[in-house]
C-alpha cells in the first residue's frame, strides 16, 4: 500500500488524496515539477505516504517480530514472515522499500521548496518526517541512500553507512530546530493540511526534540559518548512531546481506514490471519493487564510460529478501521525520557517519567493504570539495568498494534524483552520472553533486519552486492 491507494483522510472539510480535486491544484502533485507543487498540497501526500508504508508493511512485519501476533494455523498469508524466510524478492520487502522512498520524494520536495521560500514551519515539519521515515529504513536495512536519495537526476544514489546516516539525521534535525519560526514566510501557513498537529508549531518542535532523543538513544550501545552528549543536551532543554504525534482521522470505509486494518482485514478479506502470540498474550494474562481484552478477542494463545501444528483456535488480534497511526505516542515520549534520565541523568526523574508513560499507554485504550502501577507494573527502583528493562518492556507493549517495528528494533538494541531457548509449550517458559519461531528456518537465530529490496538491487548500480541474511545484526544492535 502506498499513498496512491491509502485511505482518504478527513480533516475538517478537507478530504486528502494525492489525486483528489479538492486540493488547491488540479493535477496530481507527482505530475508537476517539484518546485510547482504548493507546500500545503505536497506535505499531506508525504505524511500519509509515510503512514501508509510504516502502518501497513512495517507494522505487519514488526508485529510478528515483536511477537504481538503469529500466523494463524488455518491460513498461510504471512508464513514467510513468521518463520523468518522473508527475502529480497518478497512483495512486502519490495513494496515497503519503494513506498517509503515514494513518500520521501514528496517530503524532500517540501523541504527543498520550504528552504527556498524560507518557510521554516514547513521546513521543520518536512525534516521531522524525513528523519522519521529514514530511521525506520536504516534500522531495518543498515546502509541506505540518504544524501543522494530522491533526486530525479540521480537514479543510482549511493548507500551510506548507518553511522553516517545517523549523524546526518541528527544534524538535519538540529538545523531545523535552530531556525527561527517567528521569521518564517507566511505565504503558506500550516493548518488543516497538517494531519498531525493542525499547524501547531510548538508541538512540531516537541516532536522534533523527541525524535532527536530517539536518534541519540538508538546509539546507546554502539556510540555511548554520542548518545550521552546528545541526550543530555535535550534533557536540559526538557521540551518533549506530552501528547501523541499521530494521524487520527481514519473512518470505517474502504480506502479511508487505518492502513494496517485496510491491508490485513479489508484488502485480504480475511479477518483471522493474525492470532494472539503466547509471548505478549501470556505476559498480559499473567499480570491481569486489562489491555488483553483490547488486543485479542480471547485468552487462547498460539506459540510463536506454530502455524503448522497449532489447532487454529487461538484468539484473533483485534484491529479497528479507526485506529490512529502513531508516529511517536505520548507513552513512547515518556519512556524515551525515562531511559535517557536513567542512563545519563542519574535517574532522579525516571520513576515519574516511567509512570507517566504507563499511564499514557493505558489511556490510549481508555484504561486506568493506577492499580497495576501499584502492583505488577510498579517501578522496580532496582539496578539501572532492571529499571531500563521495566521501561523497555512497557514501551514494547505500548507499540501494539501498529508500531511493532519499533518494539522489534528496540529489542535488538537492548535485548529486552529477553530471548529464551525454552519452548513456549514448556511449563517453565517465562511469559513475555521472546521465543524462536516453532517453524523457524534460520537455525535458532532470531531476525535482526530485512534483506535489501530486489527491485532496488536490480535498478541501482550502487546497491550492495552482498545480500545480508535477516539474522545479520544492524549496527545499533550490540547484543
Amino acid at each position: 500500500m502506498n499513498k496512491k491507494i491509502l485511505a482518504l483522510i478527513f480533516t475538517g472539510a478537507l478530504v486528502f488524496n494525492s489525486c483528489d480535486e479538492q486540493l488547491d491544484i488540479n493535477k496530481d502533485p507527482d505530475l508537476l515539477a517539484p518546485e510547482a507543487v504548493p507546500l500545503n498540497s505536497q506535505m499531506p501526500a508525504g505524511v500519509t505516504g509515510v503512514a501508509a508504508s510504516a502502518g501497513s508493511y512495517y507494522a505487519l512485519i514488526g508485529g510478528f517480530w515483536s511477537q504481538f501476533w503469529t500466523q494463524s494455523a488455518v491460513a498461510n498469508q504471512y508464513k514467510q514472515i513468521d518463520d523468518y524466510s522473508i527475502n529480497s524478492g518478497d512483495g512486502m520487502v519490495n513494496g515497503s522499500w519503494s513506498s517509503m522512498y515514494d513518500a520521501l520524494t514528496d517530503i524532500r520536495s517540501v523541504k527543498a521548496n520550504a528552504e527556498t521560500a524560507e518557510n521554516w514551519n514547513y521546513y521543520l515539519m518536512a525534516t521531522v518526517m524525513e528523519v522519521y521515515a529514514s530511521q525506520i529504513l536504516v534500522d531495518f536495512y543498515g546502509s541506505i541512500p540518504y544524501s543522494q536519495a530522491n533526486d530525479p537526476a540521480n537514479l543510482d544514489p549511493e548507500f551510506e553507512s548507518a553511522d553516517v546516516v545517523y549523524d546526518l539525521m541528527a544534524a538535519n534535525l538540529n538545523t531545523a530546530l535552530a531556525k527561527d519560526l517567528s521569521t518564517s514566510s507566511i505565504d503558506v501557513i500550516p493548518g488543516s493540511d497538517d494531519f498531525i498537529f493542525g499547524g501547531d508549531m510548538t508541538k512540531w518542535t516537541q516532536f522534533a526534540n523527541t525524535l532527536l532523543l530517539k536518534v541519540y538513544l538508538r546509539q546507546s550501545e554502539v556510540r555511548p559518548s554520542v548518545a550521552e552528549a546528545g541526550a543530555k543536551t535535550l534533557l536540559a532543554k526538557n521540551n518533549f512531546l506530552m501528547e501523541s504525534a499521530a494521524i487520527t482521522q481514519f473512518i470505517d470505509e474502504a480506502n479511508r481506514s487505518n492502513p494496517l486494518y485496510e491491508t490485513d482485514r479489508r484488502q485480504l478479506n480475511v479477518g483471522t490471519n493474525l492470532r494472539a502470540s503466547t509471548t505478549l498474550g501470556s505476559f498480559l494474562d499473567q499480570n491481569a493487564d486489562p489491555r488483553l481484552a483490547k488486543f485479542y478477542d480471547g485468552t487462547t494463545f498460539q506459540d510463536q510460529g506454530d502455524f503448522d501444528q497449532g489447532s487454529g483456535s487461538a484468539s484473533v488480534v483485534i484491529l479497528s478501521a479507526t485506529d490512529p497511526v502513531y508516529f511517536i505516542s505520548a507513552a513512547e515520549s515518556y519512556f524515551l525520557q525515562a531511559e535517557a534520565d536513567l542512563r545519563y541523568n542519574g535517574g532522579s526523574n525516571a520513576q515519574t517519567l516511567y509512570e507517566e508513560g504507563v499511564k499514557a499507554a493505558f489511556a490510549q485504550w481508555e484504561l486506568d493504570a493506577t492499580d497495576l502501577l501499584a502492583g505488577a507494573y510498579a517501578y522496580p527502583a532496582g539496578t539501572e539495568d532492571e529499571n531500563i528493562e521495566a521501561v523497555i518492556t512497557q514501551k514494547w507493549i505500548s507499540f501494539f498494534p501498529g508500531n511493532g517495528y519499533e518494539g522489534f528494533i528496540e529489542h535488538n538494541r537492548t535485548n529486552y524483552p529477553m530471548e529464551t531457548t525454552t519452548a513456549q509449550s514448556d511449563p517453565t517458559y517465562i511469559p513475555g520472553q521472546f521465543a524462536y519461531s516453532v517453524e523457524g528456518t534460520t537455525g535458532g537465530a532470531f531476525p535482526r533486519r530485512l534483506e535489501y529490496s530486489q527491485q532496488e538491487r536490480q535498478r541501482n548500480s550502487n546497491a550492495p552486492t552482498t545480500l545480508l541474511p535477516v539474522t545479520e545484526k544492524v549496527w545499533y544492535d550490540a547484543n
